[in-house]
């Protein structure tokens, strides 16, 4: 299937193939019949891509400044190699489309296949012949309302929330401050209202159009202020919408200075926001600002879960917008049709965007992609995109799952190592795989894993999905006789472990993502290290907010199992033991912004008589380095600081090494993986992997018993 992509980095702009989505339960697979081009939003991005380096940092300090950090703790080489990685990024374009259910996910209830449905959010309602979009997301279309009105879904709710912010009262006189798409269906919606309305723009003829679908009053924007004093007889407007798209701070200045006293001002689009206090304050005027198509955006337990508000304490919920907006278009309230100044069918969408960055000189306001393919799902889970000749000597890769650190850390390290071969990458989405299947040189993308595991050129899957995923595609890959390395942790729940273990057999390997033991700091305290000894390792780790998935019990299993297993490992790697008993206790703050177990003191005893302590705090400093590792016994003791420095004492020298940048063991690893692979004799013993994966159950049942527990 096609869809339009744009690299972040470049700004190239083109229709790709793709692999079609895959299918979550929480929603449905819908083939695009109609999708709108949202000439201000998409515009704001597609000239942002095309940007030089430079100009992109300029727009962005904020992101500079973390990236100035990230290099002062890493390393140069290390942030760059990053930065660039992230910066090639694809972005997928569209966010408003109408078309019909393909196939619908095994919870959604109210949708069935051939259903037309409107869909609106950025990164699911897409340019592209069909998309996975999540039940919120998604609303049925009226018998009377057609695919091409219903494909303004998105725009609609925008509209309709910044008018439900600037909460308007029958009679009342507001101002619409731009007549674009955003504007002209602020002013319908202000009209179907019951409202008096004066809309402004640079535009004549955006300003007719207004006049045209029914606003009381237009004038250029250089005469608002005046106009608006007629209009109200010298009171001032009851209400001011801002729908116009500026980095200026003219709108919220004219805002201010049209507004009667105690009047409210809303911003909807992007415009300077330097309020000029003292008009304000003297009129004690109200701002607020929209957040785009209503409650439940920006949050994933609604957006991704489907994990609807209440209705009688959230009555009007983005979906809900959804909803409305296309009820008013089946009254004849509000006429999309009428804001259409261009049609284009999906293959010749790159026309559409000649329109908008001015290589076509034609005045435009809604522009509409039509879709005429009619789409085989069975026939789109797979591009081919090379006919390369695999070699059964190397280590030929089926990787599933592409996020940032697969493509920042994974991805580059394999290439450094060498005797790799990228056959087959999976990924949840076409645009993820498209992009990152060019780079490296895949043979073949796809979105469905199955066609990684039944692949008979693989012989060794990677599996870097979300936590949730791990064990599922471990017990596929040892199934399916395949050697598998999985980043940490192996999986969440004790029962997966014990099922993993009860199906490994040592006839392919199971390796996890370890990587600090194979760090070259870390391998030269190894050697120094002989009998028992006493490990501190103390982790600055910072705050994850609770809305990150990582910290979803039920998808990134919290970070004792997601994270602290890298340390537990460590650890056990410098003892050369196994952990028999572990007592941990957490930092009970009032502070609920994150779980207490963020902040936890850890007590490992091993076989062998040694013992660590990991202090895993994330409420300190960020400035601070992450990792502090102090080891103690048999004459030696030793200090290590996040990767960069090393001092040894023993027999009274001291010797210490710098490095300029990091060296967390990742090229180490992966060479360790490529020998296992061709040796057959593993990396990290399965029984070493077990017992650090056992230990992080074994800390949360500590931490709730407030006891030492057994391993």
């Amino acid at each position: 299937m096609k869809q339009l992509i744009q690299s972040f980095k470049t700004g190239e702009l083109g229709l790709f193939n793709v692999p079609a989505p895959v299918c979550e339960k929480n929603g449905a697979l819908v083939q695009t019949t109609v999708s709108l081009v949202s000439a201000g939003t998409e515009k704001m991005l597609v000239d942002f891509a095309k940007k030089s380096m430079l100009a992109k940092a300029k727009d962005r300090p904020d992101l500079v400044k973390q990236v100035i950090d990230k290099m002062k703790k890493e390393g140069v080489r290390n942030t760059l190699e990053k930065v660039f990685t992230k910066l090639d990024t694809p972005i997928p374009l569209g966010y408003s489309l109408s078309g019909r259910v393909v196939q619908v996910g095994d919870e959604l209830s109210g949708i069935n296949i051939g259903d037309r449905v409107a869909c609106g959010g950025a990164g699911y309602a897409n340019h592209a012949e069909i998309n996975y979009v999540p039940k919120n997301l998604m609303v049925k279309i009226p018998d009377g309302v057609d695919d091409i009105d219903a494909s303004f879904v998105t725009v609609g709710a925008i509209a309709l929330q910044g008018v439900r912010q600037t909460a308007p009262l029958l009679g009342e006189k507001i101002a619409v401050m731009g007549l674009g798409l955003l504007g002209q269906l602020t002013v319908q919606l202000l009209k179907a209202n019951g409202c008096k309305v004066i809309g402004s723009d640079i535009d004549p003829d955006k300003m007719a159009l207004a006049k045209k679908l029914g606003c009381d009053e237009v004038c250029h924007a250089g005469e608002l202020i005046s106009k608006a004093n007629e209009f109200t007889c010298g009171y001032g407007v009851d209400a001011v919408i801002i729908a116009a798209s500026t980095s200026s701070n003219q709108p919220i200045t004219d805002a201010a200075e049209i507004s009667r006293m105690r009047g409210r001002v809303v911003l909807v689009g992007m415009v300077g926001m330097d309020v000029p206090r003292n008009t304000y304050y003297k009129k004690e005027l109200e701002i607020k600002l929209s957040m785009a198509y209503g409650p439940g955006r920006y949050d994933p337990e609604y957006e991704e879960k489907g994990i609807d508000y209440p209705y009688d304490l959230v009555r009007f919920t983005e979906q809900r917008n959804f909803e409305a907006f296309l009820g008013l278009i089946a009254e004849g309230k509000i006429t999309p049709k009428e804001l259409i100044t261009h049609f284009y069918n999906f293959d010749d969408a790159m026309s559409a965007y000649d329109l908008l960055e001015g290589r076509i000189q034609e005045k435009y306001l809604g522009i509409v992609l039509n879709y005429k393919k009619n789409i085989n799902l069975e026939d789109e889970k797979i591009v081919q995109r090379t006919e390369k000749k695999i070699s059964s000597e190397k280590v030929n890769v089926g990787l599933i799952g592409a996020g940032n650190f697969t493509k920042s850390v994974i991805l580059p390290n394999i290439q450094k190592v060498g005797e790799y071969e990228l056959v087959g990458l999976c990924t949840a989405t076409g645009v993820s795989a498209q992009g990152t299947g060019k780079k490296y040189d895949f043979k073949y993308i796809t979105t469905d894993s199955d066609e990684i595991f039944k692949n008979s050129e693989i012989n060794s899957v990677f599996v870097t999905t979300r936590h949730n995923d791990h064990s599922k595609k471990v017990l596929k890959a040892i199934e399916s006789k395949k050697h598998c390395f999985v980043e940490k942790p192996l999986c969440i729940y004790e029962e997966e472990l014990e099922a993993i273990k009860e199906a490994y057999t040592g006839e392919t390997l199971v390796q996890v993502g370890f990587n600090r033991r194979y760090s070259p700091m870390i391998e030269k305290m190894k050697k120094s290290i002989n009998g028992q000894i006493s490990v501190n390792y103390r982790v600055n780790a910072g705050i994850i907010p609770k809305n990150v998935w990582i910290q979803d019990k039920t998808i990134g299993g919290g970070r004792i199992i997601g994270e602290v297993c890298h340390f537990i490992d460590t650890c056990s790697y410098l003892i050369e033991s196994d952990v028999v008993s572990v007592f941990a206790s957490t930092v009970n703050k009032a502070d609920q912004s994150i779980p207490d177990e963020d902040n936890v003191n850890i007590i490992l005893n091993y076989t062998n008589g040694s013992t660590a302590t990991i202090s895993y705090m994330a409420f300190g400093d960020s400035s601070m380095p992450k990792e502090y590792i102090e080891v103690f016994g048999s004459g030696v003791s030793m200090q290590m600081n996040d990767f960069r420095e090393l001092t040894i004492f023993k027999k009274g020298k001291i010797s210490k090494e710098k490095s300029a940048n990091q060296d967390k063991g990742f090229v180490n690893e992966f060479k360790a993986f490529k020998e296992a692979v061709k040796s057959g004799n593993e990396a990290i013993s399965f029984e070493s992997i077990y017992n650090t994966t056992k230990t992080t159950f074994k800390i949360l049942e500590s931490i709730r018993s407030k006891s030492l527990v057994e391993v």
